[in-house]
């Protein structure tokens, strides 16, 4: 488990071809790998990958097809967003997030709010439309590993249209100042939204 609180951004040095999917080498900020041990869980750009090798201020991890098919980000060189699991003593600051990503969203505007005197960005992203029921006004999301907080929802055959709002300790502290329009973007719905919704499901049945 995670909380979508991000602890640093690495650099992902290489994606290399291992059966049919990649092992890839992702570099750290120094003493980050500290108090991380072999088969530990990491959430890169907000999908729980699993390390398996060490080597000073890197880490390794192999990632699958079907992983590489659900996501983005992840196979080839480039910043990404960190999380290491959360510990049961751990604030959570975020909101629970499993690290399985639900859908690929896109980016659709991203700019400065011009009436905004804190200097934050909205953020508008459209969702896959069957992740409509799960995502709503002041409930939560997961971008590229970063929990954040709906401010808006409109939907339509298509996709669900969110925005959110980015303060700027998250545009320097995270990947998303580098976001552009028209990016992929890896998304997560909130856990407890999503059980709701299935426990809905089976009691209209």
């Amino acid at each position: 488990m995670f909380t979508g609180i991000i602890s640093a951004v690495g650099q992902i040095q290489s994606a290399q071809a291992k059966g049919d999917g990649l092992h890839l080498v992702v570099q750290v900020p120094p003493g980050y790998l500290d108090d991380v041990a072999l088969g530990d869980s990491i959430a890169i750009a907000g999908a729980c990958m699993t390390a398996t090798d060490f080597d000073g201020n890197t880490f390794a991890l192999d990632i699958s097809r079907e992983s590489l098919d659900k996501t983005v980000g992840l196979d080839k060189v480039g910043p990404v967003n960190l999380e290491k699991a959360l510990r049961l003593n751990d604030r959570l600051g975020g909101h629970l997030v499993s690290g399985h990503v639900d859908g690929i969203g896109k980016v659709a505007h991203f700019a400065k709010v011009a009436d905004d005197a804190h200097g934050s960005w909205l953020l508008r992203i459209e969702a896959p439309a069957d992740l409509a029921p799960f995502l709503a006004y002041k409930g939560s999301i997961v971008v590229n590993g970063v929990s954040l907080t709906v401010n808006r929802t409109q939907d339509s055959s298509a996709a669900c249209t969110v925005d959110i709002n980015i303060i700027p300790h998250t545009m320097q502290n995270t990947t998303l100042g580098q976001l552009q329009v028209g990016n992929a973007v890896n998304l997560e719905v909130d856990l407890i939204a999503r059980y709701v919704a299935r426990m809905l499901q089976t009691q209209a049945k």
